[in-house]
């Protein structure tokens, strides 16, 4: 495993007169950022680890006050803070997945996770450390920002900026991680009066705010759920002490209530209702990928008690999935031990097994 230690980059004029000249007006802090990105890998395909290191302030708070009922006001409130007068094209994340907690010998607790999904994409690690928040570090699809190559142009980097918007995972300094899994059943979209956050939110208010699994609950709880880019999703959440949870909106009650449910590993289907499904096969509502649960579980089960980083790593591979265009939650993109004891990430991209690099917030 190679450690590596995202610092800001020297001699970033030409970012600087790039995006000056962009935008009409001098962001110091969008330009210490944008400077900050940097190329990771050198893959034949084309598609690459990339790190940005956030050194912008945002509001969380204003974001959610205006309005993020549909998936457009929501990038339309980001862009108005991160990158105020410049055109940035941001589609709504898509969200695949496996994630399980494990346990070793000394008590150390790790969050196992892959990003599944059908399109390839290069891979943006986002280190944050946001004014009065937790310090974080996490992972967004590049696909998802529109640009897989950031580096190429000056909109490239500016798109990178909006990556601790469109994270998929992370973990936060106070050891608590999140991941989100994509589901089959109908989007949620709660009206109980409540201010209303979607799935990209919630990963962004949970780095930001929870010091423990429970405090996570506690804030997701409080909000209305709205699913974003027409599909319906839950979340793994775990923290320092192991409390492992999916953190899901009920299908079966009118008003999708949020439930909380412990388990050790979980992929596409309902934790709430996971008696109820069986591997190997579509299960209406409830999901599917079971079986991908059932090969982490084996995996975890022949070492229980002393389940280290390499056992992460082995159940992950025995849950990554071969490209399918058939299957949407097929393709695993990157790899993601989380260190939840003592806050770190090692990250593999698109099944490159022997390629890890690790990272602290």
């Amino acid at each position: 495993m190679k450690p590596r230690n995202i610092a800001i980059a020297c001699g970033v004029a030409g970012v600087a007169v790039g995006l000056a000249a962009a935008t009409g007006i001098v962001y110091h802090k969008q330009i210490k950022s944008a400077a900050s990105l940097k190329r990771l890998t050198g893959y034949a395909d084309g598609y690459d680890l990339y790190a940005i290191d956030i050194a912008y302030d945002y509001d969380l708070d204003r974001i959610i006050a205006a309005g993020v009922r549909d998936d457009q006001a929501y990038i339309d409130a980001v862009v108005a803070q991160v990158l105020p007068g410049v055109p940035a094209h941001v589609q709504a994340p898509q969200f695949a997945c496996s994630a399980f907690v494990a346990v070793d010998a000394e008590g150390r607790v790790r969050t196992g996770r892959n990003y599944d999904f059908k399109d390839d994409t290069s891979a943006l690690l986002v280190r944050n450390h946001p004014r009065g928040g937790y310090a974080s570090i996490g992972v967004a699809a590049l696909n998802n920002l529109d640009d897989n190559t950031p580096l190429d142009s000056v909109g490239g980097r500016a798109a990178a900026l909006m990556g601790p918007f469109a994270q998929l995972d992370g973990v936060n300094e106070c050891g608590v991680s999140i991941a989100v899994l994509t589901l089959d059943s109908k989007p949620c979209d709660q009206d109980t009066q409540r201010p209303v956050i979607n799935t990209s939110l919630a990963i962004r208010l949970v780095l930001d705010r929870a010091a423990t699994t429970q405090e996570a609950v506690n804030l997701l709880s409080a909000y209305d759920m709205h699913a974003m880019a027409g599909r319906d999703y839950h979340f793994f959440i775990n923290d320092a002490a192991g409390d492992a949870r999916v953190v899901e909106w009920d299908p079966r009650d009118p008003n999708r209530a949020c439930k909380a449910t412990p388990v050790r590993q979980v992929t596409n289907f309902y934790a709430c209702y996971g008696d109820e499904v069986l591997p190997n096969q579509k299960n209406g509502e409830l999901g599917h990928g079971k079986e991908r649960a059932v090969a982490i579980a084996g995996v975890l089960d022949a070492r229980a008690g002393a389940q280290d980083e390499a056992v992460a790593w082995k159940a992950l591979r025995a849950a990554a999935q071969e490209p399918n265009p058939e299957d949407i939650t097929s393709n695993t993109q990157w790899s993601v031990v989380f260190d939840n004891t003592e806050p770190a990430a090692a990250v593999t991209l698109r099944r490159h097994w022997g390629d890890v690099d690790a990272f602290t917030p």
